[in-house]
């Protein structure tokens, strides 16, 4: 319960009743002289319309406050005439001052600059309208508060100590402060006034303002700019005016910065604030450090205000809240001066008078960059649109960018329907690059290197309507110096050329398997000295002609000692010394190299890694996924949590399932790495790459990425002891960095590779593997035991019951199922690609026919060579495996060369026995066949 108040405090309230009593009158007679005949009829045109809806406005203002005043005269009314109580709640002044308040500083005016200016124009005589404007908005309002002071204040001498004078002596503070608020207004207000009629109509014309307000003047508050570049400055409440002569610069506050923490260096003495603006940087210099802390405070204020959109309340702003207006603001901005944002228009984030963070440029040519700004240029991410001159069209770079120029991977859609997907540096294509023509008319791929925007270095060019593909050097555009041609037709040529053109001799390679070394025109004709060495042996040498009508002529020897082809000749590989591995790529190892020495820099991953992204929307995705949402799954791939797993892996055990996760994830540097690498691969061997005269330079490509990216994990490694301050452990077990390549890395990454390599090593062995199949046939006709005996296997190896049965009934005894476990074994050869298992299924089949064995002679048996070849003949020729010189090759290629001598390679060895002697067996039958017919 609240306490009764004594008589004296009636008597204020009997004054506050009077109060109100000739408020409200006076705002009945000012509502009844004014609003009510204005509002009375809504006017046509469309002037008046206008200024009619500023009446209404005005009037809604208006109302509320009388009918607040109303409220509040009924209420105390009511109180002094009953014998109530009379408690502190029961004022409205008191406990609903803060609605008070909203109704007296409430500046609608602002919001409706060009029909105020009209208002007040209908006036005939400047006195009139300062006579009406008193009238009806300053003096009732300001005499009307002073006696809500006077009133509060004896009420408060009234009360006794306790929550309501409490509450009491609050309300008396917030209506000195409205009134030395209205106070400030009015008063800016009268020297705004008095400003405008001192300046020359070419100022007014262009500075009046009817909301616009002067908050500090040069000549009252003395404050020069730097260089003599003002007479005067005026601070406004939106914008701070420099006055040279006959000119002036006006300075939007809201982009305005004030930095105290300088100091002229060319006026010593004086105390300077660098005021910063979006094109324009200057100094404001006082001669005593009170005079800059007074423009400081004024200055600040009046930006803070400008942001906010209204003044502080109370004048120096609540307590607590800062004078210090926010670095970093969103704003729109048309930039003026000469620069590369000349005339564009920028809406974004701003931080110290520069774009910074998130924002949009739009030029008048129709140029559009939307992304990340750093320090007044574009830096990070972002999506640029350029009109192309003579089409209707863009090109759209969504690009990284690194302080204004792009760097870093992007994709380009060219307005012409080309796509680039690749690494910029200043602007230009630089580094490793696919550019993609989708047009029907001329359809191309390149994949390379590129320098200064045009291609160079090494790349690869596939032609979709000749059906080639050119891998080799480039120059200014132009394939020059070593090329490999491939087509699609199977035919593979090596040539030296010079900007396009063919020169010099070269080797053409034919399907038939017959080899030319000399010069041949683009159409594949043979010309001038040449050696042709055919698929038989043969070798015609001489010079070669092609005559109109005549067909191809050559005069020279032909040579027909050679019985047997020269592999060296008819499987020759290409490439291997033009092409050294090492400098193959090489934009892409540059790119992650790069990306460690700069200390692997979250910000900068996707610029220096992002070439695993190859759409638009992944690429979208990508940096969402950088600088929005990250999900909890992909945490761990966050670059200092991938640093620091990578200092708590000591087992070689963990560091192989780390790697096997990190290759698979398209988030972690290692798999973005071999995302890279599998896209150039494929480019390279796949579809009219597959040939087997590219086998070598496949291989030692894989091996040479295995080594790679060992190294780059090393890379990783290093940075994050680095980091914690340790040293690299040194190996201790010996092994190389290569060893460590190919034991621990190649077999993670050859699913990657496996299907264009293991075409080729198919096409490499493709006569081989026709002849060992065509021999497989022939032995599966045989029954077991006839096999057998055909195999030369000893008897007392054979895995029979009884050897005194028929060869029937042994038939029919073990129904074809001898040695079916190490035959069941070997097939599983084909179903994995990592050359360390094919070798253990190896080696569990050899396991398998000697345990068989064992079972046979019922004695643990070691199979000697001798009798091994034959039994692993015989599991080979019913294991029926295809490709199985493709097999051999590859897993003598890609195996551990510390496996090398010991028991794999001995059974590797074996294997490889065993398909030449099937082979051999099946070209001896083929030649008997041939004498036969012969005879």
């Amino acid at each position: 319960m609240a306490r009764p108040m004594d008589m004296c405090a009636a008597e204020a309230t009997a004054s506050l009743l009077h109060v109100e009593e000739n408020f409200s009158a006076c705002l009945a007679r000012i509502d009844a002289l004014i609003f009510k005949p204005l509002l009375q009829a809504e006017p046509s045109d469309q002037k008046g319309k206008e200024n009619f809806k500023l009446f209404l406005l005005l009037n809604d203002r208006f109302q509320a406050l009388w009918n607040l005043t109303e409220e509040n005269y009924r209420i105390v009314k009511q109180k002094c005439s009953t014998s109530e109580s009379f408690c502190i709640q029961d004022i409205y002044i008191v406990w609903k001052g803060d609605l008070f308040l909203s109704l007296y500083i409430h500046e609608a005016w602002k919001h409706h600059k060009t029909v105020l200016k009209q208002f007040l124009t209908d006036f005939t005589s400047e006195t009139s309208m300062s006579l009406a404007l008193y009238t009806v908005l300053h003096k009732p309002i300001r005499d009307h508060i002073e006696q809500y002071i006077l009133l509060l204040t004896k009420l408060n001498e009234v009360l006794k100590e306790g929550s309501e004078k409490d509450v009491v002596t609050s309300a008396v503070k917030e209506y000195v402060k409205l009134e030395s608020f209205v106070s400030q207004v009015l008063d800016e207000a009268c020297f705004t006034k008095t400003l405008w009629k001192s300046l020359g109509y070419k100022f007014t014309d262009m500075l009046c303002v009817p909301e616009r307000r002067l908050l500090e003047d040069s000549r009252n508050l003395p404050i020069s700019a730097s260089t003599n570049r003002s007479d005067r400055i005026l601070l406004f409440d939106d914008v701070l005016v420099l006055i040279q002569g006959n000119s002036f610069q006006s300075f939007d506050l809201k982009l305005v910065w004030v930095d105290e923490n300088c100091r002229e260096k060319s006026t010593p003495g004086l105390y300077g604030l660098r005021i910063i603006t979006p094109e324009e940087t200057f100094f404001l210099s006082a001669k005593d450090p009170q005079m800059k802390a007074v423009w400081q405070w004024k200055l600040n204020q009046a930006i803070r205000q400008a942001l906010n959109g209204k003044r502080d309340f109370p004048l120096w702003g609540k307590t607590g809240e800062g004078t210090e207006p926010p670095s970093c603001r969103f704003f729109t901005y048309v930039f003026r001066l000469e620069s590369k944002f000349k005339s564009a228009s920028y809406e974004g984030e701003w931080h110290w008078g520069k774009p910074h963070g998130k924002g949009t440029v739009k030029w008048r040519d129709g140029r559009n960059h939307v992304g990340d700004f750093k320090e007044g240029l574009e830096h990070g991410f972002g999506i640029c649109l350029v009109p192309r001159r003579s089409e209707d069209r863009y090109d759209c770079y969504k690009c990284h960018w690194y302080e204004g120029k792009m760097r870093g991977y992007g994709i380009c859609e060219y307005g012409n329907d080309m796509v680039y997907k690749g690494y910029f540096k200043d602007n230009v294509r630089q580094g490793f690059g696919i550019l993609e023509n989708h047009s029907a008319e001329h359809p191309f791929k390149y994949t390379g290197q590129w320098e200064n925007d045009k291609k160079n270095g090494y790349g690869v060019w596939e032609d979709k309507d000749r059906g080639e593909r050119y891998i080799g050097t480039w120059l200014d555009d132009h394939k020059h110096g070593q090329g490999i041609v491939v087509t699609q037709s199977g035919v593979c040529y090596q040539r030296t050329f010079h900007a396009d053109k063919m020169v010099g001799s070269g080797i053409l390679l034919l399907e038939d398997d017959s080899v030319y070394e000399g010069n041949f025109t683009e159409d594949l004709t043979f010309v001038g000295k040449g050696k042709l060495s055919f698929a038989n042996g043969f070798i015609l040498e001489g010079t070669f002609t092609n005559k109109s009508g005549q067909g191809l002529q050559t005069q020279g020897i032909l040579n027909t000692s050679n019985e047997q082809p020269d592999e060296r000749i008819t499987k020759t590989q290409l490439g291997l010394k033009e092409f050294p591995v090492e400098k193959r790529w090489k934009g892409i190892y540059d790119q992650f190299l790069e990306f460690i020495h700069s200390g692997c820099k979250e910000e900068t991953e996707e610029s220096f890694t992002g070439f695993h992204i190859q759409t638009s929307k992944e690429l979208r995705k990508s940096q969402e996924y950088l600088f929005c949402h990250r999900g909890t799954e992909d945490i761990s791939w966050k670059i200092e949590d991938i640093l620091e797993e990578l200092v708590l892996l000591k087992e070689l055990e963990s560091l192989q399932r780390y790697l096997e996760k990190a290759l698979k994830s398209s988030l972690h540097p290692l798999g973005k790495l071999l995302k890279a690498l599998t896209i150039a691969f494929q480019a390279t061997y796949s579809g009219i790459g597959a040939n087997r005269h590219l086998l070598t330079m496949a291989q030692e490509e894989v091996k040479y990425y295995a080594k790679k990216i060992w190294e780059f994990y090393q890379g990783l490694l290093h940075l994050a002891l680095e980091q914690k301050g340790q040293m690299p452990a040194k190996c201790v077990d010996g092994e190389t960095s290569d060893q460590k390549a190919c034991s621990v890395v190649l077999p993670l990454i050859l699913p990657c590779f496996y299907p264009e390599l293991f075409m080729l090593y198919m096409l490499y062995h493709e006569r081989e593997d026709d002849l060992y199949c065509q021999g497989i046939v022939d032995l599966s006709l045989f029954p077991d035991i006839k096999l057998l005996e055909f195999l030369d296997v000893q008897k007392h190896l054979w895995p029979l019951k009884d050897l005194t049965l028929t060869t029937n009934q042994r038939r029919s005894l073990i129904k074809d199922k001898c040695f079916l476990s190490a035959t069941e074994c070997l097939q599983k050869l084909i179903t994995t690609v990592d050359p360390r298992e094919k070798l253990l299924i190896l080696q569990k089949t050899y396991e398998e026919i000697e345990s068989t064995v064992s079972r046979v002679v019922e004695t643990d048996y070691k199979l000697p060579m001798d009798d091994l070849l034959p039994l692993l003949m015989y599991v080979v020729s019913r294991a029926k495996i295809q490709h199985l010189g493709a097999e051999i090759h590859l897993i003598r290629d890609l195996m551990d060369p510390t496996n090398q001598g010991g028991l794999y390679d001995f059974l590797l060895t074996a294997l490889e026995s065993c398909y030449e002697h099937i082979q051999r067996m099946r070209l001896h039958q083929r030649e008997n066949c041939h004498l036969s017919h012969s005879s």
